[in-house]
């Protein structure tokens, strides 16, 4: 049995189809508030799906038989501004999690972010250092709400503190994939331009504001949603493999790509514009995105990840131009 927070959340909603269809147990904790959220859940057969003020009370049933703990539950808004709310959901909750499965002796995977890495000026290697780790500088409360924790997770380590008998932090890159939907403003480029295009509209891509790129030839490793539920996957059946590590495919692709291969999947002509980037958002705006995977690979990941194009084809004709988008 599985315990998946965040589980009906986009990246959570992918792993916990994953593990149903593999005939796993899955415990869901999350939010599902008054939308359509409970759509990526309705598919599968579910142990419980828990609130999360009920978590710890819940557990003491379930803590005998769960395998592990995927810890994916956050306020993922790269624009929230309420840094109280950020710290009680994105760092305290963690601690009182990890220490929980310290406690109990259960393997944890948590979601870390690629947002951790700032602008890129120190590089984006997901070491445990705790000196390197101090040189990341993240350009929003998301960020360093996950860098945070990032950090006290190190501390704990070095510490030689309680830990979970197997631990892996995920600095999740540019995701895309189905399930997305109810994030909407914070959903991916990919479903934004898809949305966009499929109303007869140009494919809209902000303008570069930076010497060194051209206009849609920022850069981001967009990775798809299948490669990030592999990685969590093997790591859930490689006991040994602990540390953080980078989820992305290791290769930046620009905006115009990305564009390029919506407008191929859907079989429409190339059609694109470019706009100004919001004021409130350009100081911060990242111009290149890309993982290093060799903590990955150094560990025993040798799966390849999905190529931008395929992935874009997959997302785009099995999911989204389908009268059911949801996985």
């Amino acid at each position: 049995m599985y315990l998946v927070t965040g589980g009906a959340g986009f990246i959570g909603s992918n792993l916990v189809a994953d593990l149903a269809d593999r005939g796993e147990r899955v415990i869901v904790c999350d939010s599902l508030g008054e939308g359509d959220k409970w759509r990526n859940l309705a598919k599968r057969e579910l142990e419980d799906v828990i609130p999360p003020d009920r978590l710890f009370d819940s557990l003491r049933g379930y803590a005998p038989k769960l395998q592990a703990v995927v810890h994916l539950g956050a306020i993922s808004s790269t624009t929230e501004s309420d840094g109280d709310r950020l710290l009680e959901t994105n760092f305290r909750l963690s601690r009182e999690i990890w220490r929980w499965c310290a406690k109990q002796g259960t393997p944890l995977i948590y979601a870390s972010s690629a947002a951790t890495y700032g602008d890129g000026s120190a590089g984006f290697d997901d070491t445990l250092d705790r000196d390197e780790l101090a040189k990341f500088r993240p350009l929003n409360g998301y960020g360093w709400s996950k860098h945070l924790f990032d950090r006290w997770v190190a501390r704990r380590l070095e510490m030689d503190e309680p830990a979970p008998p197997q631990w892996a932090g995920l600095k999740f890159f540019n995701v895309y994939g189905p399930n997305e939907y109810h994030k909407r403003g914070q959903a991916s480029v990919v479903w934004h331009l898809f949305e966009q295009i499929a109303a007869g509209g140009p494919a809209r891509l902000f303008k570069s504001h930076h010497p060194d790129y051209a206009d849609g030839q920022q850069l981001r490793d967009f990775v798809w949603i299948d490669d990030c539920v592999a990685v969590m996957r093997w790591l859930l059946q490689t006991p040994e493999a602990n540390g953080l590590f980078n989820v992305g495919t290791g290769r930046a692709r620009t905006f115009l790509d990305l564009a390029r291969a919506i407008f191929a999947a859907m079989g429409e002509r190339e059609h694109i514009e470019f706009v100004p980037t919001p004021e409130s958002i350009r100081p911060r705006y990242q111009y290149f995105t890309q993982a290093s995977t060799a903590r990955l690979r150094a560990h025993g990941y040798n799966a390849d990840f999905t190529e931008l194009e395929d992935g874009v084809r997959a997302y785009v004709r099995d999911h989204l131009m389908q009268d059911d988008p949801y996985r």
